[in-house]
């Protein structure tokens, strides 16, 4: 149990936290999908799974002002869309450790977490965004511009869709 700030110092109430891949399914109910996040100090990239949580479709990207205003753009595209959970890119270092960025996430999802309680998972993106970088420089040929601009949502795709890949394979 924690204490719920929204409730006051009174009421303990349980609060989710972060938790593993493998209790996503447990955690979240059908037909509810999932938002990925790719977390950068100047933008959060969103992506959407579908019902089945198969695919992931870039959806929008946020440009970061302060938390307040960036959660409730967050919270209206969870409930607009039926969110039960969410994945959070976590950049560990090449080696496998955590760096500052890594506190950040973390931060970002505790907070989160203290607003509105629901399943977050963690996800490693090493690389992600260079993987969506290489592909739109070499697969589409598209300019620096337009990189710029769908970059972090792409990613956050990415990185989504690893993780319902990875859920889809201990399914099998």
């Amino acid at each position: 149990m924690k204490l719920c700030p929204c409730s006051g110092a009174r009421k303990l109430t349980p609060v989710m936290s972060l938790i593993k891949p493998e209790a996503l399914r447990a955690a979240v109910a059908t037909p509810l999908r999932l938002l990925g996040l790719d977390l950068g100090s100047k933008t959060i990239g969103l992506a959407l799974s579908d019902i089945t949580w198969q695919i992931a479709s870039p959806l929008e990207t946020i440009r970061r002002r302060k938390f307040s205003v960036d959660v409730e753009r967050l919270f209206a595209l969870i409930d607009e869309h039926a969110v039960g959970g969410l994945v959070l890119g976590l950049p560990l270092n090449m080696d496998g450790s955590e760096g500052p960025r890594c506190q950040s996430t973390r931060a970002f999802a505790h907070n989160v977490l203290a607003l509105r309680d629901l399943p977050i998972v963690l996800q490693d993106e090493r690389l992600s965004t260079a993987a969506v970088q290489r592909m739109l420089v070499e697969e589409m040929d598209s300019t620096r511009k337009r990189r710029a601009a769908v970059v972090d949502k792409l990613a956050a795709a990415y990185i989504l869709q690893g993780l319902l890949d990875r859920l889809n394979l201990t399914r099998s």
